[in-house]
């Protein structure tokens, strides 16, 4: 129960950190008026994030840290 409690804020919390970049290229883009390189930065810095946290939930199933729950019922 302790590692799943772990898992679930890890993933709240890179969840939270793919949003954060979101908005910051959001606000990139406003401020250099579509000329910097600052929001295609922070875009893929939310790709990676993204694809992280899609291989750490693949991960998290196979090695038995995270189960479904509610399928089949």
């Amino acid at each position: 129960m302790h590692s799943q409690l772990i898992v679930h804020i890890f993933v709240v919390v890179i969840l939270g950190l793919i949003v954060a970049s979101l908005f910051s290229a959001l606000a990139a883009l406003y401020k250099d008026k579509g000329q910097g390189t600052r929001t295609v930065r922070f875009l893929t810095l939310r790709i990676v994030l993204s694809l992280a946290l899609f291989f750490l939930i693949i991960a998290g199933f196979y090695f038995g840290l995270i189960t479904p729950h509610g399928i089949g019922q």
